[in-house]
């Protein structure tokens, strides 16, 4: 292989879990060579690398010691990704009743668990405060919180911040779904307390995939200017901060870098600053990372199926696609590719990787460029740890992939394939 195909694939393995490593012209994950783990668990298949989750947790601990940290379980809800981020010292964000259970089966419950969502049932208020969880209230929910016998509480404060990022994954703008603007916030403060709720602080959260903390600290400054409000106007001033999550990933090359020790390390600065401007306490700081703790840590390894050479085009359908992985048409999200098995070999033809669905749009890839591939190669898709397979269908009937967890040139299953007779059985005839 060329010296510029040698540096071409170093670049790319920047994208992949920190085990990732080219071995005889192969992709090794966790010690474990791709060709094996696609034999041994079929493919579509997300290969999941346990050292690069944990040092994910532990760059977070370590950037903010003080700080309270939760999984965005929204990213990945699954058990044992759960339990490797508690024995890591971190907790877990849910919004339904099922990914309550996911945390709970994880071990996870009383302060390690906080319970969101701007619609929540009676049976999820009831169910976190069974579990001790802290509950953000984020609309006129104190009354029914307090009867269902919730405790403790944050309230979530939407205050108007556009975070540049897509559309579909902005929460802190007006006007969003998500949240109170500020006069409600005060009024919802006011009556939990009343209701004898312990009322331990504040909730924001500006957007997904954010590269900077540019937003973060824009909505930090207004945030302890409400805090202030709070303070002269309630005689209340929150003991807790939490600013969410949203700290991007790099999916692609040409993606800006990301350092997660500087981005939370930000954040945690931004409060400091922006309490101490306004004379308040220090808070305790709490943030909830998602996709920044589980994206880079998880590979979807697909098999070619069809190679299609048009004229100015060539399509390379997979066995998978947007029923394991409906980024690319929800929100625009790039991808890039690597032939697992031929990774010593120049790529010198651009292709664009196509799903098995019945639509036009199930295309994972647009342009990316390969050895002239095959049928029955082996494509290798870096970065896909989160919102795959926590976003994935039946769609065309299509049981959803099994989950991999790999370390130390070992692999062990984490959440099993499903099968033509799961999909079966949930019908009534």
């Amino acid at each position: 292989m060329t010296e510029k195909g040698n540096r071409q694939n170093r670049q790319m393995l920047e994208l992949f879990p920190d085990s990732g490593r080219i071995e005889h012209g192969e992709l090794v994950l966790g010690g474990v060579p791709t060709s094996e783990l696609a034999d041994r668990f079929g493919t579509p298949v997300v290969v999941y690398c346990e050292a690069t989750l944990r040092a994910r947790a532990r760059e977070i601990r370590d950037a903010v010691p003080a700080a309270h940290v939760f999984y965005g379980s929204k990213a990945f809800p699954n058990v044992s990704v759960m339990r490797i981020f508690a024995e890591e010292g971190i907790g877990a964000d849910v919004s339904t009743l099922g990914e309550l259970a996911f945390a709970r089966a994880a071990g996870i419950e009383g302060v390690e668990l906080v319970l969101h969502g701007n619609a929540k049932s009676d049976e999820e208020l009831h169910a976190a405060a069974a579990a001790g969880a802290t509950v953000v209230l984020d609309g006129e929910e104190a009354e029914r919180a307090s009867a269902e016998g919730v405790t403790r509480v944050l309230v979530r404060v939407t205050l108007g911040v556009e975070a540049d990022t897509h559309e579909a994954i902005r929460t802190g703008h007006h006007g969003s779904k998500f949240g109170l603007p500020p006069e409600h916030a005060l009024r919802t403060i006011d009556t939990a307390r009343a209701l004898g709720l312990d009322v331990a602080g504040l909730h924001v959260h500006v957007g997904s995939q954010l590269a900077d903390t540019a937003a973060h600290a824009e909505t930090i400054e207004l945030l302890a200017a409400f805090a202030a409000r709070c303070r002269s106007e309630l005689a209340w001033t929150p003991g807790l901060v939490n600013v969410g999550g949203g700290f991007a990933i790099r999916h692609v090359l040409d993606e800006p870098d990301t350092d997660l020790r500087e981005l939370t390390r930000g954040v945690a600065d931004s409060v400091s600053d922006a309490w101490r401007a306004h004379d308040l306490p220090a808070p305790q700081l709490a943030l909830e990372p998602g996709r920044a703790l589980v994206g880079q840590a998880g590979v979807t390894l697909y098999r070619v199926r069809t190679i299609k050479r048009l004229d100015g085009l060539t399509w390379v359908a997979v066995d998978g696609g947007m029923s394991d992985n409906p980024r690319p048409e929800l929100y625009g999200a790039r991808y890039t590719a690597l032939s697992a098995t031929r990774a010593d070999q120049p790529a010198t033809e651009t292709v664009s990787i196509a799903g098995l669905h019945c639509e036009s749009g199930d295309v994972l890839i647009d342009d990316v460029a390969l050895p002239p591939p095959r049928a029955g190669d082996l494509i290798a898709v870096p970065a896909t740890g989160a919102y795959t397979l926590a976003m994935s269908s039946n769609y065309n009937a299509t049981p959803r992939p099994p989950a991999v967890l790999v370390g130390e040139g070992r692999a062990r299953p984490i959440r099993r394939r499903e099968t033509l007779e799961d999909l079966v059985a949930l019908e009534r005839v």
